[in-house]
């Protein structure tokens, strides 16, 4: 018995979604490759990476990305204009940093903040409690 193609329909119900696409913006090279390993690992796609202040702002006024993790000190210049600019585009982010929550701006209170150094599933748990 021969069968009939599937129709487009059950193709789009069918297909996974599409993985989310990341900004990180990291200081610590090092940190920043390990951070893009464990995304790759988790089926993330990384989109933008910065290092430094002036490149997270201008990734984040332009970037097509779902979500981004921000470390809160980039070479000893905050990362809160960063969250500002995301925050304006409505586009999801949560902190990363080894200060923990009390680091945070007082504008910022509340948001997401993943303690460093943390594992791929903090990551991951990170990422769906900000963009399910």
């Amino acid at each position: 018995m021969r069968r009939s193609p599937a129709k487009t329909e059950d193709k789009i119900i069918n297909t996974p979604s599409q993985p989310k696409r990341v900004l990180v913006v990291e200081d610590d090279m090092l940190v920043a490759m390990l951070i893009e390993e464990m995304l790759i690992d988790l089926g993330y796609v990384v989109v933008g990476m910065a290092m430094r202040l002036e490149q997270g702002l201008a990734a984040a006024r332009v970037v097509d990305a779902d979500v981004a993790i921000l470390d809160v000190n980039l070479d000893g210049k905050e990362s809160f204009p960063i969250a500002e600019v995301l925050k304006s585009r409505n586009l999801p982010f949560f902190f990363a940093t080894g200060y923990g929550s009390k680091g945070l701006n007082p504008a910022f209170e509340g948001t997401l903040t993943l303690n460093k150094p943390f594992q791929t599933d903090e990551l991951k748990a990170a990422f769906e409690a900000v963009c399910p």
